[in-house]
């Protein structure tokens, strides 16, 4: 069978976290190595968007500071990623705080620091894309469709005007996402969306479907996770 596109979602990369997402520098390298050696080919958001087969993509939502880590190892295996970055959090690099890390912000503030606008800057000129996560990683499916447009064409302007680049994809906080929320996506101007975990058919641009990496995901359940056989089985499980 041939293979679809696969797109890995990534979170934190630091040797010193140990959350369900952190994964370590070295544990990423060799996932991404295992990519390669099953004979995917690295390719763009673009490349997934336009159903291009055997290709594998890698994606960072939240935008921690510790995406840093994983810099190098993508240079030098040349794998394309797209750090997905809520604007609201931009302003000065602040602490990701959402009520579910709310613990976890407190004890581990150097860890949740996320990107600033300079370091996002940074990470482009590398050739790393900047996608949305929103403004404010908001569950979606809740708020009202003034508020739903402040979260989606707010961010992606917001991303335009401060880093001069166009802002092409979205991902959704907590993969939530339903038929308004993406009717409202493709109005803000994206190309596509990327759901955690998502679904295989029918295809939709705007639930593009991401295989989730955590702390505990290792090689062989990377393995499965990623084969033809094995994500429709990860995607009925949930994100994890």
């Amino acid at each position: 069978m041939t293979q679809r596109s696969v797109v890995l979602c990534y979170h934190a990369v630091s040797d010193t976290w140990e959350h369900l997402l952190s994964v370590t520098p070295r544990g990423f390298e060799r996932q991404l190595r295992l990519m390669l050696a099953l004979r995917y080919v690295t390719g763009s958001a673009t490349d997934v968007l336009e159903r291009r087969r055997r290709v594998f993509h890698v994606t960072f939502d939240d935008a921690f500071e510790s995406v840093r880590n994983a810099v190098p190892v993508l240079e030098r295996l040349r794998v394309n990623a797209t750090v997905f970055a809520c604007t609201d959090y931009a302003d000065g690099g602040k602490t990701f705080d959402p009520p579910e890390l709310a613990g976890e912000a407190a004890a581990h503030s150097d860890e949740l620091a996320t990107m600033d606008w300079d370091s996002l800057a940074a990470l482009a000129e590398r050739g790393i894309e900047i996608g949305s996560h929103t403004r404010t990683h908001a569950h979606l499916t809740s708020l009202s469709d003034l508020e739903l447009r402040s979260e989606l064409h707010g961010s992606r302007e917001r991303l335009e005007d401060t880093l001069g680049l166009p802002c092409c994809f979205l991902a959704f906080p907590y993969g939530e996402h339903d038929a308004r929320v993406r009717a409202a996506a493709r109005a803000s101007g994206y190309l596509g969306a990327f759901a955690l975990p998502g679904r295989a058919r029918p295809r939709d641009d705007f639930a593009l479907p991401r295989v989730g990496v955590w702390r505990h995901t290792h090689l062989p359940r990377l393995t499965v996770k990623t084969s033809s056989l094995g994500r429709p089985v990860a995607m009925l499980q949930g994100w994890r």
